[in-house]
């Protein structure tokens, strides 16, 4: 069985930041392309941030540079993903998916941002 984690959201000032880890465990080899999504009650989920297994990353439109997602290539956290939020705006409030691809897409349960204007 697969597992994803998410963990580091929590309540930042406009302005702040927050980084948030995925992690994934169980049994799969390796993780091809990582996604981070986000939900608001009410709205779609939408994607936030992509990375895929050749380094190319995609971002939506809302992020502006603000974000940028990377993943951890010790040996010892090889399916450990990240994603760095800056500059962070009331807007991007909500619960922050990741989802790890590999054959299947695997979620997390989610982890919330709040940002206080």
């Amino acid at each position: 069985q697969v597992q994803v984690l998410e963990s580091g959201g929590g309540l930042v000032q406009t302005g702040g930041s927050l980084r948030l880890s995925c992690v994934v465990s169980g049994k799969i080899v390796g993780v091809s392309v990582w996604d981070w999504y986000r939900q608001v009650p009410g709205r779609q989920r939408e994607l936030v941030a992509r990375l895929s297994s050749g380094g190319t990353t995609e971002y939506g439109d809302f992020v502006k540079g603000r974000f940028t997602i990377s993943r951890d290539r010790s040996r010892d956290r090889p399916r450990t993903a990240y994603l760095q939020m800056n500059d962070l705006e009331p807007e991007d409030t909500a619960v922050y998916y990741c989802a790890a691809f590999r054959g299947v897409y695997y979620w997390g349960q989610g982890t919330q941002v709040t940002v206080s204007s």
